[in-house]
């Protein structure tokens, strides 16, 4: 699988970014990750990877969607996230995931990363406004990789994404990236009524026959204003679920992502371990994107990273997680997150002024953490990806 992959990269993508890629996410982001162990060392965390929401400005409505433009749409000020992500590299900080809202929305998204040619960014596009222009500029910069987020096949990608065509544009922006040599992944939220669709070994393969060379799952989690519990995945579809990642990651020549399970098939939070925060269109210091509730800000007049190293609450938060569950706090007690989150005191930072009743009408669900029932990684590859990049970092203990 290694080699084909290797194979695939090697024919399929631009030997400048193959390089790029090499040097910034696979060096410097060990790099990254021996800091971040040391900061650890110290009693300090600063997460060696960082999510910045440009924007919350989208052209879809997506089911599940925790973003949603606020009454005055909100931007990261260019200046500002430009001083952020040099807080970063100086501390050895150089992969960031751009989210939105649609980040392909935001006007100085070009400009800021050829501003940063030593750092490389993962932009979570949903792939209607990819164009083979963007494609061109993607390519030219060099240290970007797009992810494509499809949500279904068909009709089932309009009825999650609230617009029309949704699955074929995604597929016209995967040709572009093809057409200009990009490194290209694919992103899924897996839910009820799509987990036939995408948990399949001939989306794999489809994927692989239209030049993806990453496919990044993820679990539906229903928040936001348009919640839709009912296509959240109960216990058993998660476990079916994690047994096909592990089975497809030794057959299929891409790389096959999660964020939820150790090399043991033990569960975990990569933000209660300190390996990634996130800053939101408004500038909020915020535990993860989809838990809308701050203390801080980056129009605080102080340094990201004394806001992040400094601030109790992000402290608090993450104990209070990782005491609580190996999985997603969110997901399987949501009463008890609401009741630590009035406790704390935070501001709402969804721009709707609605995250407290949201919250409070989430009911637990199934997460990823299934005690007595974890089923280990098979392939030596991811094992050792696994053991060394996301084993937890101590933060359970």
């Amino acid at each position: 699988m290694i080699l084909r992959l290797g194979m695939r990269m090697l024919r399929e993508t631009d030997f400048r970014l193959l390089w790029k890629f090499a040097a910034t996410v696979g060096w410097g982001g060990m790099r990254g990750l021996r800091a971040h162990r040391k900061r650890l060392g110290r009693g300090e965390v600063f997460p060696p990877f960082l999510f910045f929401s440009v924007t919350d400005q989208c052209n879809l409505s997506c089911l599940g969607c925790w973003m949603s433009p606020a009454s005055e749409p909100r931007s990261l000020d260019p200046d500002v996230l430009d001083e952020l992500i040099g807080c970063c590299t100086e501390r050895g900080s150089r992969f960031f995931g751009l989210l939105g809202g649609e980040p392909l929305l935001y006007e100085g998204l070009f400009p800021l990363m050829e501003r940063h040619p030593g750092c490389y960014f993962q932009v979570f596009t949903n792939g209607t406004l990819l164009t083979d222009e963007f494609a061109s500029e993607m390519r030219r910069l060099g240290n970007v990789t797009p992810l494509v987020s499809v949500e279904g096949i068909g009709e089932e990608s309009d009825r999650r994404r609230g617009g029309s065509d949704i699955y074929g544009r995604a597929l016209d922006a995967l040709e572009a990236c093809r057409r200009h040599r990009l490194i290209t992944g694919v992103a899924t939220s897996v839910c009820r009524t799509n987990f036939s669709q995408m948990v399949s070994e001939s989306f794999v393969t489809d994927l692989v026959d239209r030049g993806v060379h990453y496919l990044w799952y993820y679990i539906y989690r229903p928040v936001g204003p348009r919640p839709s519990p009912e296509l959240a995945l109960d216990g058993e579809e998660i476990l079916k679920l994690r047994r096909f990642l592990v089975e497809i990651r030794g057959r299929a020549p891409l790389m096959v992502v999660d964020a939820y399970w150790d090399q043991d098939g033990r569960a975990l939070c990569p933000a209660a371990s300190g390996i990634s925060h996130h800053v939101g269109p408004g500038g909020d210091v915020e535990f993860c994107p989809p838990i809308q509730f701050a203390k801080e800000n980056v129009g605080d007049g102080r340094h990201l990273a004394s806001l992040v190293t400094g601030s109790d609450f992000l402290e608090r938060f993450r104990r209070y997680a990782a005491g609580r569950t190996r999985g997603c706090i969110l997901l399987e007690d949501p009463s008890g997150l609401r009741a630590f989150l009035e406790s704390e005191e935070v501001r709402d930072t969804t721009g709707r002024g609605t995250g407290m009743e949201e919250l409070g009408r989430m009911e637990p669900r199934p997460g990823h953490h299934l005690p007595g029932k974890e089923i280990p990684e098979r392939h030596w590859f991811y094992r050792l990806m696994k053991k060394h990049w996301f084993f937890g970092f101590g933060a359970y203990g």
